[in-house]
């Protein structure tokens, strides 16, 4: 765990590997922080530059006023400039996803794929989660929410251990972070920005996931050239979490394609 110190304040870095393959970077949901990708940097480390960040207010990273998924996407890029990453595999899971497609907006020649799990680009329902989530973080407090919504976020083969993980994570979240990745993830509307993706891009869901139905996930990838859609079975909306070998397995399956190497 470390950091990357930026003009506006630092990010939170998790980093593991190296060599010559094109770097992945990880990108955290909006009730979770970079240790949630632990799983991807074990496994992706272990051939390449495997990273994850967290985003403004998050982790360890230094909070900055009036956030959005573009601003993210912003600081994700400066961290990447900041550790000389030039290009890279961009994986986004939730907000993750939202922010993959930002950055991809901004910077679409740092993105070599795009790897967007349990996302959207427009969430039918987002402005009525994201008053809940907003109630929520104000009425109950950090770890109540965590608590209340940790069913939900998970699938049907979960386990005790993964639930507390998961509850623990958020409940550290600064609640005003918290509301700012909120407004970033359920207020986005990118449905305009799908038809500018040119960089091989794999869309991932789990069957079981109710926040981002695999519905969402079809669309995502209809409206996405050449894109690929593959379904994790018995998972959730933490598909990275909850069926990490399988997630692992598709998307290395992925990079290398993308990389040539079948």
């Amino acid at each position: 765990m470390g950091v990357a110190k930026l003009d506006r304040g630092a990010i939170g870095v998790a980093e593991r590997g190296g060599g010559d393959r094109l770097p992945i970077l990880f990108l955290h949901g909006v009730g979770s922080t970079k240790s949630v990708w632990e799983p991807q940097l074990a496994y992706f480390g272990a051939n390449r530059r495997a990273l994850a960040f967290d985003y403004p207010g998050y982790g360890e990273s230094d909070q900055r006023a009036g956030e959005s998924h573009d601003m993210f996407a912003l600081a994700m890029v400066e961290a990447l400039d900041a550790l000389g990453i030039e290009r890279a595999h961009i994986c986004g899971l939730s907000l993750g996803g939202v922010v993959a497609i930002a950055v991809h907006q901004q910077a679409p020649g740092r993105c070599a794929s795009l790897i967007l799990a349990d996302s959207f680009a427009r969430h039918p329902e987002g402005r009525e989660i994201y008053e809940r989530s907003v109630t929520a973080s104000r009425g109950l407090g950090m770890r109540a929410l965590a608590q209340a919504r940790a069913p939900s976020l998970l699938g049907s083969a979960a386990s005790d251990a993964l639930r507390e993980g998961i509850v623990a994570d958020m409940a550290g979240i600064d609640p005003s972070a918290y509301r700012q990745g909120a407004a970033a993830v359920w207020l986005a509307d990118q449905r305009d920005r799908l038809s500018s993706i040119a960089v091989p891009t794999l869309v991932l869901v789990g069957d079981e996931d109710r926040i981002t139905p695999p519905s969402l996930s079809k669309e995502l990838a209809a409206a996405i050239a050449n894109a690929r859609m593959e379904i994790i079975h018995q998972s959730g909306h933490l598909a990275n979490l909850e069926q990490p070998d399988d997630f692992n397995r598709i998307v290395d399956e992925f990079l290398s394609e993308c990389e040539g190497d079948f």
